[in-house]
């Protein structure tokens, strides 16, 4: 028998387990490959940008010029990063309360037992599988003074607005787009959730009169809170990282009004060449990732699904 089976393994302080030479060398030598890989792609990446956010560089001369911790000097004292921050914000705020909401209507009216529903759940997850670029390109011609919507609304005598144009509607399109985008995928994640859930207890709470709605609000929604806390830092990291849906449907205007970070990261680097200050752009962008994420698991209670 393997001694990692043995009872009574020999413990160190603090009561962990002791383990042998032998079984540290073959534990490295099977996470070898693995530790490999994530440096390469990974660890060295991160790495070398964390440098080049510390230099003045144009993305192709052979020398960096180091100057330290200028570009985020430098970001704390740029309007266009402060606005470019604040409609971050506001479209992650919207894109994540509004992926919560739609990707559980619509898993919960795709576990009714409707007729067609695979047909349903097809037409629903197609957004998810269709080109970004195709999908902003179609809804810029929606949106257009000139287009579907505004004719539309024409025939029921309202005059439609210019909807890219104006930067609140235009910022307003561009969350729309991106909660319409992953629905299908947000819908899936709560199916396979809801699926998952224990059947029996909802039928107790049926044959105790409790009603759809209050099965939904004191029982789904508390037993599907390690899943919406999923959502929410995939809704996250959609609108942190966003960049193809702005830059086709807006280019990130009207005057900055959509110019989320990665789009403002975009302008520096590569339409001005200042790869050193796109990159500190990215590097502060991470951390506002993760320490919002770190924020959204403590206030959630992730993990913690018992009902209460």
């Amino acid at each position: 028998m393997s001694s990692s089976l043995r009872p009574g393994r020999l413990r160190g302080r603090g009561g962990a387990p002791r383990y042998s030479r032998e079984e540290v060398a073959t534990a490295l030598l099977f996470l070898i490959p693995a530790l490999t890989v994530l440096g390469v792609f990974v660890v060295y990446p991160i790495g070398s940008a964390a440098y080049i956010s510390l230099t003045s560089w144009n993305g192709f001369s052979p020398t960096k010029e180091f100057i330290g911790f200028e570009n985020y000097a430098r970001l704390a004292q740029d309007a266009a990063f402060w606005n470019s921050l604040l409609v971050t914000v506001l479209y992650a705020a919207g894109v994540c309360i509004l992926s919560v909401a739609s990707g559980l209507v619509v898993a919960l009216l795709l576990d009714a037992p409707l007729r067609g529903r695979s047909f349903y759940r097809t037409v629903y997850f197609l957004p998810a599988v269709t080109s970004s670029v195709a999908a902003a390109i179609v809804w810029r011609y929606l949106l257009d003074s000139s287009g579907l919507v505004n004719n539309l609304l024409a025939t029921i005598g309202i005059e439609g607005p210019d909807w890219l144009q104006n930067r609140w509607l235009a910022l307003a399109a561009l969350t729309l787009l991106t909660v319409w985008k992953n629905v299908g995928f947000n819908a899936v994640l709560y199916l396979t959730a809801l699926q998952a859930l224990p059947a029996g207890v909802f039928e107790a709470a049926q044959l105790d009169g409790a009603s759809f709605a209050q099965r939904v609000r004191y029982m789904t929604v508390p037993l599907l809170r390690p899943m919406t806390f999923f959502v929410v830092v995939q809704g996250l990291i959609t609108a942190f990282q966003s960049f193809d849906l702005v830059y086709v449907l807006t280019g990130g205007g009207p005057q900055g009004g959509t110019e989320v970070l990665g789009m403002f990261m975009y302008q520096q680097a590569f339409r001005l060449s200042d790869f050193g200050y796109g990159t500190a752009i990215a590097f502060v962008t991470l951390v506002l990732v993760l320490g919002v994420t770190l924020v959204n698991w403590r206030a959630s209670g992730s993990g913690r699904s018992s009902l209460r």
